[in-house]
């Protein structure tokens, strides 16, 4: 569910879906074997899968340090899909411009443009070691307002464009699989369904899954939403924290789940 709506409506609709989900955790589970299966990420799914790219992947020191996921986008190994387009965007409001330096980031900034990596974040101590221009990137180098770009499906076609498969509201316990090549596993959470021809059937015991972002959000990316939700940051170790992130859902074919 999202932490932010944009509108009276908005909440009222997202109100009545978390209701409807809600009555149909209510079934017996439906416990999947492991394979590959065509998957609807929502937004909620898509933030935390989102957040392991703030693990170093967008960082340009990581990249010269051989820590970076993306390395081998960066090299042009490897690719994505001309649907994903991540970008850094303080118009959205969710934290301030200015870094720990006080140096101001660009209000928008595109690190990845239709599946090719455009810009590393640079922080001016990396611009110096390396000897390149900075683009006021914190000390850490990770995205404190990424946006993930929409796309053309329509919220009202999710279920019928996923036919026969898994409707996944939440992930969590994400970690690194294979760093290089960029391969992730994770725990399905709450509110995740079977589905079969457009139609919720039950919820889903708890999956694990082993996957390669070179590969969802590659070839295998089939759908972005039209919309996007907001995920702000709320931890509060030392302080509140600012930041956060604006995703959409995604459709993947072949989601690949391992337990």
């Amino acid at each position: 569910m999202p932490a932010l709506l944009g509108s009276k409506k908005d909440f009222e609709a997202n109100l009545a879906q978390s209701k409807n989900q809600l009555r149909l955790m209510e079934r017996p589970k439906i416990t999947l074997k492991p394979g590959a299966y065509r998957t609807y990420l929502a937004p909620g799914a898509v933030a935390e899968m989102a957040s392991m790219f703030s693990w170093g992947s967008l960082s340009f020191n990581g990249y010269k340090q051989g820590g970076s996921s993306m390395q081998k986008l960066a090299d042009k190994e490897k690719t994505l899909s001309k649907l994903f387009s991540i970008r850094e965007n303080y118009g959205m409001g969710l934290t301030h411009r200015f870094n720990s330096l006080g140096e101001l980031a660009p209000q928008t900034m595109d690190l990845i443009s239709q599946g090719e990596l455009k810009n590393f974040l640079v922080s001016t101590r990396s611009a110096k070691e390396y000897e390149v221009a900075g683009n006021a990137a914190d000390a850490g180098e990770y995205p404190r307002a990424m946006e993930i770009l929409p796309g053309g499906l329509k919220q009202e076609n999710i279920l019928k464009e996923l036919g026969t498969g898994l409707y996944l509201s939440n992930l969590h316990y994400l970690n690194w699989s294979d760093r290089m090549n960029a391969r992730i596993t994770g725990m399905t959470r709450y509110a995740c369904f079977w589905v079969e021809n457009g139609e919720i059937v039950a919820p889903i015991a708890d999956l694990r899954f082993d996957e390669s972002l070179y590969d969802c959000l590659g070839e295998n990316l089939l759908a972005v939403t039209d919309f996007q939700e907001m995920d702000p940051m709320v931890s509060t170790y030392e302080s509140r924290a600012f930041g956060g992130k604006k995703v959409p859902g995604m459709l993947i074919k072949d989601f690949k789940f391992t337990l």
